[in-house]
């Protein structure tokens, strides 16, 4: 096999594998939905999850969000000064994009890091230490037990600390478009283009993202093989494809949002 016929092998094989790995994802999920369905899971994990995804997430969300919202209402003020004095519309607009758009996705991927890159490491080492295999021989099936804790936590957490996250960023817009813009708070916290559709939209986001967060990062855990080599290697792909396919996501839910409720 030459050159250029190994280099038209690797880039087919990039598509086939990711087509793969999507469908593994998908199955997994739709083996997460019957379990959820039959009601085989432990609500004793499922609360502890949601302790350790949502109360342990709070103080890093709120100092990575307030440091955001601060800095895209600075950059955004400067710049919207040079073509009009009046910066007034400035919280209007900014609050409309924040709860459409900007809390739930920009939100997400700081917090993809960290639960993704927990749930990834904590099943991975499981495998590795043949913890998992040790349930199936006692006829427990991991999905009951690992997986489903971890994605109804994630599901509920994420919503949770990204609404809590797009309060964060309005407060801390707010404070410096009053300090350095002179803007008030009842002028910034103007409703008048705010629509129920932004809501929906930003909700339905930071729902599928707690989705697809806890499912891609429960199947890299489970596919870990190689010792603390493979554990490495979990958690960084789940990290990478969590934050991937939020963005892709992002962008299908915008579209489709902008059909369905009009900016």
């Amino acid at each position: 096999m030459n050159a250029a016929t190994r280099a038209v092998a690797r880039l087919g094989r990039a598509p086939i594998m990711a087509y793969g790995e999507m469908m593994a994802i998908l199955r997994l999920g739709g083996r997460v939905m019957r379990s959820i369905r039959r009601g085989n899971m432990d609500r004793a994990a499922v609360f502890e999850q949601m302790w350790i995804m949502g109360n342990k997430s709070v103080f890093y969300m709120t100092v990575t969000m307030g440091v955001i919202g601060i800095i895209l209402i600075y950059q955004g003020g400067l710049q919207a000064q040079r073509i009009v004095p009046d910066t007034s519309m400035i919280g209007a607009t900014y609050t409309k994009f924040l709860v459409r758009d900007l809390a739930p996705s920009i939100g997400a991927l700081p917090l993809a890091m960290r639960i993704g890159a927990g749930i990834a490491a904590e099943l991975g080492s499981m495998v590795v230490t043949e913890q998992v295999d040790a349930m199936r021989m006692c006829a427990a099936d991991p999905i009951d037990y690992l997986v489903v804790p971890r994605f109804i936590a994630s599901t509920i957490m994420t919503t949770v600390v990204l609404v809590w996250s797009a309060f964060v960023m309005t407060v801390s817009g707010m404070l410096t478009a009053y300090f350095i813009f002179d803007v008030n708070f009842h002028t910034f916290l103007n409703p008048t283009l705010m629509t129920h559709g932004d809501w929906v939209v930003g909700l339905v986001k930071a729902v599928v993202y707690g989705a697809t967060i806890a499912l891609i990062s429960s199947h890299r855990g489970l596919s870990t093989f190689g010792g603390s080599a493979g554990v490495g290697w979990a958690t960084t792909s789940a990290v990478v494809y969590s934050c991937f396919s939020i963005i892709v996501l992002n962008l299908f839910i915008s579209l489709i949002g902008q059909l369905i409720f009009p900016a």
